[in-house]
């Protein structure tokens, strides 16, 4: 009998449950004064003409308050808790206006009710309304009930967040109370028989409708905007969902119904690029490519991109056993194509130059290197033996063995470094400098070049995941500095444009990915806390629920990064994320002299004089140390060269 009745009530057009409800509720009410009457004079009431005028006054005054508050835009199926109260607010306002109404009538002496009737009346009606609403709710769908997960907004009241609406309505675990929409025209009216409401009644709506989410159905909005959305949401204790992107939607990588969590590349407001398939294309199909770091973040994010340009074969060089298995699995379920595993170091000069000669290589992404700047602080040898030394052993066995591109992958710590990690690297910009130089000399046809960035967004020991931790176990989240800044970048992103720029390389190049503005550590600890459900805890809020440690700089850990020495020394190319460096590399010193001493003191283990010597090439080289303030990147916008 209760599926009978459920199957019919829900084939019922919205239209006509409305008006089912507005017809109980004026009976209900006209009922409750009639009983009110009656408890209150102790017996059974027949009404005369001015007392049923007094109970007719009760639903006239009350259906147009309940209409005004919502009570007939909520499907009593997915009617929350919370919403009782909103009825009960309700009821309250119809009894102060009937009580106007009933002062009328006793000035106009039709008659007089007594006192006590309007409180009977006001405790009877919230009983009645919020009582037929929920026990419906229980008696009548119960499925409903076990799978639902709350009501959500929808932000966004285009053709993308119908579509959404409907989706979600026909999945039947979620209902959408409304829509979000900065379009003043829209406000107050229906799209799809859903309200739409402004932004500025978020709050309210949370707590009336008991909103735990709101999804962003905006695929085409740009980055700027949609970080400034998700700003002023994050504010709220909700959580937020985002349609995918209209690109991604096109491609058919998702469905309308499909929503994602608002990741962290949301809130960076960086727009990105299509990759240019062209060079793609020519740097990756029917070659052999070797990825040294093969199982690091963005070594293997390389790998993942380049199995899908059918390359000739991939050739994985990764010294960790576990990390090069990973990757290993996961590139053979993504392909068939011929995958190679290498277990070694870069640094192995019988292994690459046997791994070379062997596969065939033509192409190399260098990205094998120790990248945490304060463990590499700490054991500053093997950070040269690695980063420097490693990359010399390649760099070398690659030109040795006719390779004909070879990209290193670099870092913003290598300007003007003030840490180990950050020399490092710079030096292993020098060394790709040498072979590139070495190349052009002897018209061998060889391109090297470094590409530089910023961190990447989850890349191992970045920022980010321990973040993500520290808010999962409640914090608190810590950072060093409360001024501190950084350059961040997806790590996909990042991967594109450094085959493109492998491709772009006349030889020598240093080429620099275009970042945006560097983000307050700061704000990005903050806003992961918001987009988390949870609120900051400060001294204005000393209730919230996560606080913010600042604990102090690390070792040599820089405030600012940098990404290049000058801005008249950037260019841009055919890719507008990729800038060409004009820096002089040139060295007033012979860099294999300087090598061979680096490797003296090494192999003495002289860690004193191996900084030094570390330090002193990069402060003789013509890009020394110009003062100390951070230079901004500023995008040269006019003019694009071709290769």
């Amino acid at each position: 009998m209760l599926k009978f009745l459920r199957t019919y009530l829900l084939a019922i057009p919205r239209p006509m449950k409305r008006l089912v409800l507005v017809a109980f509720d004026s009976i209900a009410l006209f009922a409750a004064v009639w009983v009110a009457y009656s408890l209150r004079l102790s017996t059974f009431v027949m009404p005369n003409i001015s007392q049923l005028m007094v109970m007719a006054a009760a639903p006239v005054v009350a259906i147009p308050v309940f209409i005004r508050m919502g009570l007939y835009r909520s499907v009593i199926r997915y009617l929350p808790e919370r919403a009782f109260w909103t009825i009960a607010k309700a009821v309250g306002i119809a009894t102060l206006l009937w009580l106007g109404a009933l002062f009328l009538l006793e000035v106009s002496r039709v008659g007089t009710v007594p006192r006590s009737v309007p409180i009977i009346y006001f405790i009877l009606a919230i009983w009645i309304i919020g009582g037929s609403r929920f026990g419906a709710k229980y008696l009548l769908w119960p499925p409903a009930r076990r799978k639902f997960s709350g009501q959500v907004l929808i932000y966004g009241s285009g053709a993308a967040g119908a579509q959404l609406a409907a989706a979600l309505h026909q999945e039947g675990n979620k209902y959408v109370a409304g829509f979000l929409d900065d379009d003043t025209s829209l406000h107050g009216r229906d799209v799809s028989g859903i309200r739409v409401y402004s932004p500025s009644r978020l709050p309210h709506l949370i707590e009336s409708m008991g909103i735990k989410e709101v999804i962003l159905s905006m695929p085409s909005l740009g980055p700027t905007e949609r970080q400034k959305i998700i700003s002023d949401l994050s504010q709220h204790k909700i959580k937020i969902r985002s349609l995918p992107a209209l690109a991604d939607l096109a491609r058919g990588r998702y469905l309308i119904s499909q929503v994602r969590e608002i990741d962290i590349d949301d809130i960076l407001g960086r727009s990105t690029v299509p990759a240019d398939p062209e060079l793609l294309g020519e740097m990756l199909e029917g070659r052999c490519i070797l990825v040294s770091g093969a199982g690091g973040s963005i070594g293997s994010e390389l790998c993942k991109l380049i199995v899908k340009w059918n390359p000739r074969k991939l050739v994985l060089l990764e010294a960790n056993e576990f990390v090069l298995y990973q990757i290993e699995r996961e590139l053979k379920k993504r392909t068939d194509l011929p995958i190679v595993p290498v277990l070694g170091s870069a640094g192995d000069k019988a292994l690459v130059a046997r791994t070379f000669a062997r596969e065939g290589v033509q192409a190399v992404f260098h990205a094998a290197a120790h990248k945490h700047v304060p463990l590499v602080e700490a054991t500053a040898l093997e950070g040269v033996r690695n980063n420097i030394f490693g990359t010399q052993t390649i760099a070398k066995a690659a030109y040795a063995a006719g390779v004909e591109n070879f990209v290193l992958i670099s870092t913003d710590k290598a300007v003007r470094p003030t840490n180990v990690m950050g020399a490092t690297k710079r030096w292993a910009e020098l060394i790709v400098s040498y072979w590139a130089d070495k190349a052009k000399k002897e018209a061998s046809g060889q391109k090297f070049c470094a590409v530089r960035f910023g961190n990447v967004l989850g890349s191992n020991g970045s920022v980010v995941p321990l973040f993500k931790e520290q808010i999962a176990q409640g914090g608190p989240v810590t950072i060093t500095d409360e001024n501190m800044t950084r350059y961040f970048m997806s790590i996909h992103e990042a991967a594109e444009l450094i085959v493109q720029a492998g491709r772009l390389s006349k030889g020598g190049d240093i080429f620099i990915l275009e970042m945006g503005e560097p983000m307050p550590i700061m704000a990005l600890a903050e806003n992961m806390i918001r987009l988390a459900g949870v609120s900051l805890r400060t001294k204005d809020n000393p209730g919230g629920d996560i606080a913010i440690s600042i604990i102090g700089a690390r070792p040599a850990e820089k405030i600012h990064e940098e990404l290049f020495y000058a801005p008249e020394s950037v260019k841009p190319t055919r890719v507008s994320k990729i800038l060409r460096s004009q820096e002089d590399q040139k060295l007033r010193t012979p860099l294999t002299g300087e090598l061979n001493k680096l490797r003296g003191a090494f192999e003495a283990e002289d860690e004193l004089n191996l900084r030094q010597i570390l330090f002193q090439l990069i402060d003789d080289s013509d890009n020394k140390k110009i003062g100390d303030s951070v230079v901004p990147l500023k995008l040269v916008s006019e003019g694009s060269e071709k290769i």
